[in-house]
Parts: structure tokens; C-alpha cells; sequence
């Protein structure tokens, strides 16, 4: 009787696990969607064409391009590492799909947006690799390549841009394409958000992202490949942001080098406030889609009160901090929760 208590006190245990790691996720997402109605509703009742369908559009196109990244990089922070170099890869990847498209004008719209990937993907694998074979931090590879491949952007550009008159028009088309009123761009976001999301939930491969964040050392001692794993996630990541590139060009028509300079830090405190824990081990794709929605919908909540950038920024980082206090805190209950239910099991 006592051995089959031993035995399944750890499967109640990570029964419990899971369950307050689930329901803490729901707060959180359950969080964002009330700070969204907080800012939305005064803003509306200030100025009601805030909330009109034209207004929404804009609004969910400005934040399709930092929610797509924000996917890329929560594959990366929770292996509890970061991929800082997200603007200059989506930079790089712009310019050279633009690039790609006025040279070649015969270019196909699927061939010459997988070239834009293709960019991306080989920047995420010189980030992995330098990450997960070579044994380097993510905060010193990123930074680096940050400055590398926008630094390769600015070399290829030299000072030219690529104007949307010498663009496709199918390409163009697609910026501003919609399917039932909703933007396509806004559609392939949620498609890549939900790939990603079910990725993570049902397969091996994604739940082992979790592990590895939260215990890099127990997740080697388990047999997790875990050198392959971060490198799969840096290369998503890149790959997205590739991606990602590509659709600004098409929703932004020129392009020139400074495309995307900044964003890093707007995809990094996106996923924070989605619910994304800066250490890594727990956090959603949709808490981090949301957390980039919340961000941007500030944003334009702030222009149409008139109120200064230089607050529009001190907000952001206001929030980015109280998101990593709330992180840590929620994290230290979790982890009080887990010991006593742990206790309560072996008792």
C-alpha cells in the first residue's frame, strides 16, 4: 500500500503542476483582456471613432507584425533565452524581398515572400547555432547579431530604398487585402499563432521547450535533446521574423535600411506583458499575441488623446516592469502551491 502511494504521489504532484501552471496562464490572458477594455472604453467614450471598424482594422494591422514576432520569440524565452536581433532580421529580410521583387519583376508573390523567409531562417540558424553548439549566452549572440545584420542591411541599401511604384501589385494587394472585412495580414498572424500554439500544447517537441526552460540541467539529466531544441526554437524565430519581414513590405510599400530599427525591444516587452516568464519554462503564443495588441492599442489610444510620445514610452516600460514584478511574484506562489501539495501527497 505505502509503495503505491510512493509511486503515485509524483503523478498527482505534476497533475497539480500543470493544473496551477494552467489556471495562473488564464489569469494572466484573462488580465490582458481587461486592460484592454480599461484602455479602450474611456478612449471611445473621449472620442467614439476610436472604435469604428476602419479604426479596429488599423489598429490590428499595426499590431500584426510585433504579434508575429512575438511568436518567433516566445519559442526562444521559454528556453529561458532571447533572441534581441528580431528588428534587424525582419530589417534585412524587407529589404531584400523588396530588393528581390525590383529586380526581378516576374517574381512569383509566393516564391519572392519564401525568399524573405528563407533570409530569416538562415539568420535564426547562425543564432543557434552560436547559441546551442557553441555554448554562447543568447543576450551576447542576439546583441551582436543585432548589429551585424543591420549593419549587412545598411551595406546592401547604401542609402537606397525600394520605392512601392517599383513593387508588384500583387505584392501591394496583399497589404491591404481583406477576407470578410478582417485584414489578411491580420489572418496569417492568427494562422501562425495558432500552429504555434498547438505546437507547444500536443507535441513533444514543444512541451520539451518548457522543460528545458524551466530546469536546463534536469531536461539534459531527462535524455532532452536539448542543444537541438534551442536551436530549433532560434531558427523559428528567425524564420517568423523573416516572415514577418516580408509582410512589411507588403504593408508598408518602401522600404529602406532603418526598416524595423527599435522593434526588438517593442517584441520583447510584448511577450513580458503576454504572460511570457522572462526565465523561462512558462507563457503562451496568445498571451504574447494579446500582450503585443495591449501595446499597440495604448499606443493609439495615447495619439488620439494627444498625449506626448515621450509618455507613450514611459507607459510601455511602466508596464513592461510591472509585468516581470507580476511574473516573479506569481511565479514565487506557484512555487509555494507546488511544496505544500507536494507535502500533502508524501503525507
Amino acid at each position: 500500500m505505502t509503495a503505491q502511494l510512493d509511486t503515485a504521489a509524483p503523478h498527482t504532484t505534476g497533475r497539480t503542476a500543470r493544473t496551477l501552471s494552467n489556471r495562473v496562464g488564464r489569469v494572466r490572458e484573462l488580465g490582458i483582456l481587461v486592460a484592454l477594455a480599461l484602455v479602450v472604453v474611456p478612449t471611445a467614450l473621449v472620442n467614439p471613432r476610436f472604435v469604428q471598424p476602419q479604426s479596429l482594422r488599423d489598429l490590428l494591422l499595426n499590431a500584426s507584425i510585433v504579434a508575429l514576432l512575438a511568436v518567433g520569440q516566445t519559442l526562444v524565452v521559454v528556453t529561458r533565452n532571447v533572441d534581441l536581433s528580431v528588428g534587424s532580421v525582419l530589417g534585412l529580410s524587407a529589404f531584400l524581398t523588396a530588393r528581390q521583387f525590383a529586380d526581378h519583376p516576374g517574381t512569383p508573390l509566393v516564391a519572392g515572400i519564401g525568399f524573405g523567409v528563407a533570409v530569416g531562417l538562415a539568420c535564426g540558424l547562425l543564432n543557434g547555432l552560436l547559441v546551442a553548439l557553441g555554448n554562447v549566452p543568447s543576450l551576447v549572440v542576439t546583441l551582436g547579431t543585432l548589429y551585424v545584420f543591420r549593419g549587412v542591411d545598411y551595406a546592401l541599401a547604401q542609402g537606397r530604398q525600394v520605392n512601392a511604384a517599383n513593387l508588384p501589385d500583387a505584392l501591394l494587394d496583399l497589404g491591404s487585402a481583406r477576407v470578410a472585412g478582417v485584414p489578411v495580414l491580420v489572418l496569417v498572424t492568427v494562422v501562425v499563432i495558432a500552429v504555434a500554439a498547438v505546437h507547444l500544447r500536443s507535441y513533444r517537441s514543444g512541451r520539451e521547450l518548457y522543460a528545458i526552460g524551466s530546469n536546463p540541467e534536469a531536461a539534459v539529466l531527462a535524455g532532452i535533446p536539448v542543444a537541438r531544441r534551442t536551436l530549433t526554437a532560434f531558427v523559428a524565430s528567425g524564420l517568423v521574423a523573416g516572415l514577418a519581414g516580408a509582410l512589411w513590405v507588403a504593408r508598408y510599400g518602401t522600404v529602406d535600411a532603418a526598416a524595423g530599427t527599435g522593434l526588438e525591444l517593442q517584441v520583447v516587452a510584448a511577450v513580458v506583458v503576454g504572460g511570457v516568464a522572462i526565465f523561462g519554462g512558462s507563457g503562451t503564443v496568445a498571451g504574447a499575441a494579446l500582450g503585443a495588441l495591449l501595446l499597440a492599442t495604448i499606443t493609439s489610444c495615447l495619439v488620439v488623446l494627444r498625449i506626448p510620445a515621450f509618455w507613450q514610452q514611459a507607459i510601455a516600460g511602466a508596464l513592461l516592469l510591472s509585468a516581470i514584478t507580476v511574473d516573479r511574484l506569481l511565479a514565487l506562489r506557484l512555487a509555494r502551491a507546488l511544496r505544500r501539495s507536494e507535502g500533502s501527497s508524501r503525507a
